[in-house]
């Protein structure tokens, strides 16, 4: 699996809307259940993915 870098750009109850960070292409921001995600974060959180599990960086 290809490991990918995010920023959380906003928290929506219990969903984060993540935008890629890693790339220059212009894509989509990822809709993701706060349940997925590491305990703490927050807007402007930096994540890393790498095999469908996500940490902070």
């Amino acid at each position: 699996m290809e490991t990918k870098y995010y920023i959380v750009t906003r928290i929506d109850g219990d969903y984060a809307w993540l935008q890629r960070t890693d790339t220059d292409r212009n894509e989509e921001p990822v809709f993701i259940a706060r349940a997925l995600l590491p305990e703490g974060i927050d807007e402007g959180t930096k994540l890393k993915s790498e095999f469908l599990q996500y940490e902070i960086v």
